[in-house]
């Protein structure tokens, strides 16, 4: 018989005293059951989400997509269960014990559930007080500031059969609650943007041996989200004031005037380690995005690096979203909502219209703040667009524009690590590309996450002559930021570089995979049409034209020759580019 093993969040439940109910009265005490099946029980498992495992006499084994749907199961049952004992003799009561857990489970070809995770879901129901729910500490950690419920530490618990100590939390159903203190007052200001903090990730399993990788990867992701300019990232010893306890995120963001909390948990199975993370905006406690990490087990240290190198790269996409959103809300945007605007213009995908709206965002974010070193570097990436692209007749005095720019940045903030990076793709582009991979080597040891930084260097070594080491940088920036708002560009560099050596067919498969990531990128859609039109596939390869002078109407054969030569001195690079005109010219790109 075949079977499945997979992490299951497994709920327990039975009658307490049933014997001693049966005993008094079977008919009656197995009719209330059914009715109690029928009207409340099945009902709730299925609004949740659940299914029923097995059913054990007077109780049940059923399974949840999630922890949370399992608690809020639990908790409607045993609130209904008040509702039905109300006015009935203690001693006719039917009550239940619930006990839930999140952990490994094998699943049998009919569906049947077996293996730790249930056991422990099992004798966590046998120590459960009448009307209560015990949850293991890893199913706390899923649901603690998501149900509306007071938990009880009731401390590691030594089960039946489990070799080691489980911790246990009680959610005790149906007696009032501790009354809360009143809502403190509102903050006069409101919680600064980019503000942040990083919670104890928790060890799900407790392993000791875990815990230091554990808090080394929250202690890693404070110091790697620290270099966000303008963040404001809230200290590793204050964060870790609320290692192992419960919390509730708005009272955090209250507590610390933050904007945004991340939580996360590590737990390891077998020779697996998985992680999963969540941003939660602390002013409503709404969840803005969740991710998971499920890898072999291999070398610790390299794993910690991974995970946190790809958490900060994503989470600076998702903030400056995030911040993009607030700002268009904005009734008066100020200097940083409108750089946060323009950023959101930049990463729609490079068009001549995109880069012209980020542009304005950025020289008004610059007109409100000329100390904005930032927007001052967004300007000099939409010129670098405009030459990079070709969308202007003049790309040299773009690229003057950026490094003017660029300099002007880096001579205020001389380790501002994107400003450096940008300044390296600038002469990468210029026929100064081992000067603009030193420039980009240097912001990524400023800025050790810097994708970006990478791709330049990629880019780099197609102009020195060196196509066929492009895709090794190119993709230790995808594995580094695999989600990364640019990635179409760096897919699409790939593609360049395969179209360098003559590979049209892997030219193909990454211009596809750039268009796939974000269709606004005119010269993806030209560096396909190339490699199509070289391999015989003309009707393709004239689609993909189309598609890239919709985008950049301005485009032709000449403009390709002139710009792109224009780019390296290298010998070998006007030998590679022949071909690629004469493909552009076959798939029906405009000579003049």
């Amino acid at each position: 018989m075949s079977e499945t093993r997979k992490i299951a969040a497994i709920l327990v439940a039975d009658v307490v005293g049933y014997s001693r109910l049966a005993s008094a009265d079977e008919e009656r005490t197995l009719a209330r059951l059914r009715a109690l099946r029928s009207d409340l029980i099945d009902p709730a498992i299925a609004i949740h989400h659940g299914r029923i495992v097995k059913s054990t006499g007077d109780g049940f084994i059923a399974e949840f997509r999630s922890v949370v749907d399992a608690a809020r199961c639990a908790i409607e049952v045993q609130t209904g269960m008040v509702e039905r004992n109300a006015g009935v003799a203690p001693d006719k009561r039917i009550e239940l014990r619930i006990g839930a857990h999140l952990g490994d489970v094998v699943e049998e070809a009919d569906g049947d559930l077996m293996g730790d995770g249930v056991n422990i879901a099992a004798r966590l129901e046998a120590i459960c007080a009448a009307g209560a729910i015990c949850l293991s500490e890893q199913a706390y950690w899923q649901v603690k500031g998501r149900v509306n419920l007071a938990a009880t530490d009731l401390g590691p618990k030594q089960l039946k059969n489990i070799a080691e100590p489980i911790r246990v939390y009680s959610l005790q159903v149906g007696q009032p609650a501790p009354a809360k203190p009143a809502e403190p007052s509102a903050p006069e200001k409101p919680a600064p943007r980019l503000s942040i903090v990083v919670l104890p990730f928790a060890n799900i399993g407790g392993d000791p041996e875990q815990e230091h990788f554990v808090d080394g990867i929250t202690e890693s992701l404070t110091t790697d989200l620290s270099r966000i300019r303008g963040a404001l990232v809230i200290a590793r010893n204050t964060a870790f004031t609320y290692k192992g306890k419960p919390f509730d995120v708005k009272a955090i963001g209250r507590d610390l005037n933050v904007r945004y909390v991340l939580e996360g948990s590590v737990q390891r199975g077998g020779n697996r380690m998985r992680v999963n993370v969540q941003l939660v905006d602390a002013e409503t406690g709404s969840h803005l995005w969740a991710e998971r990490f499920d890898k072999p087990l291999t070398d610790l240290f390299d794993m910690q690096d991974e995970i946190v190198g790809r958490l900060a790269n994503t989470l600076s996409a998702q903030i400056a979203a995030l911040e993009a959103r607030h700002a268009e809300q904005a009734p008066n945007p100020d200097s940083l909502d409108l750089f946060f605007q323009g950023l959101s213009w930049l990463h729609r995908g490079r068009t001549p219209n995109h880069v012209a709206q980020a542009r304005s965002f950025f020289e008004r974010a610059l007109a409100a703040d000329p100390d904005n070193v930032d927007a001052l570097i967004g300007s000099a990436a939409a010129d670098i667009a405009d030459g990079g692209n070709s969308f202007v007749a003049d790309p040299g005095a773009s690229f003057a524009a950026a490094e003017a720019k660029l300099t002007q940045a880096l001579s205020s903030f001389p380790d501002h690590a994107r400003g450096h990076a940008f300044l390296g793709y600038v002469k990468i582009l210029t026929k100064r590309a081992l000067e603009g991979i030193a420039e980009c080597e240097h912001a990524l040891a400023l800025d050790r996450n810097l994708a970006d930084a990478l791709a330049f260097i990629g880019l780099g070594k197609i102009f020195t002559g060196r196509a066929e080491e492009a895709e090794a940088h190119i993709g230790e920036a995808l594995r580094l930021s695999p989600r990364d708002t640019t990635a179409y560009a760096w897919l699409t560099e790939a593609g360049i570089a395969k179209n360098h050596l003559g590979d049209c067919e892997q030219a193909v498969l990454w211009c596809r995979r750039a268009i796939e990531a974000n269709r606004n990128y005119p010269e993806a859609h030209f560096h396909l049409a190339a490699a199509l039109a070289r391999l015989g596939r003309l009707a393709e390869a004239r689609s993909a034209i189309k598609a890239g002078l919709m985008l950049n109407p301005s485009f032709t054969v000449s403009r390709a020759r002139v710009n792109w030569t224009a780019m390296s001195d290298d010998p070998t690079h006007p030998q590679q580019l022949a071909p690629i005109f004469e493909g552009l010219r076959m798939a029906g790109l405009p000579e003049q």
